[in-house]
């Protein structure tokens, strides 16, 4: 059975750093691109960054040149630096495949940037 757990969000000020972590267990990890989403409220879940097996990442521009999605094969984990927060980036971050399963999706985790 597929579990995706993410860990390391907070509450955190503008301009200030989270990294995320999503850990994964089932055969899914190695074969598949991952992404990184997020829901704000009253908002739809879009995806904000994508890494393939091969590495090959992907961003959404509102995230560009401040977000840093990376995997780790041998730990069947997804990583996402966030950086330059703003109070926008505030939501809920989820990891899935790409495109999303719905049975993959977890608890996510909530960040908040606030002053």
């Amino acid at each position: 059975q597929v579990q995706l757990v993410e860990s390391g969000g907070g509450l955190v000020q503008p301009g200030g750093s989270l990294r995320l972590s999503c850990a994964a267990s089932g055969s899914i990890f190695s074969i598949n691109t991952m992404g990184w989403y997020r829901q704000a409220p009253g908002k739809q879940r879009e995806l904000v960054a994508s890494i393939t097996s091969g590495g090959r990442t992907n961003y959404a521009d509102s995230v560009k040149g401040r977000f840093t999605i990376s995997r780790d094969n041998a730990k069947n984990t997804v990583y996402l630096q966030m950086n330059s927060l703003k109070p926008e980036d505030t939501a809920v971050y989820y990891c899935n495949v790409v495109p999303p399963r719905y049975a993959y999706w977890g608890q996510g985790t909530q960040v908040t940037v606030s002053s």
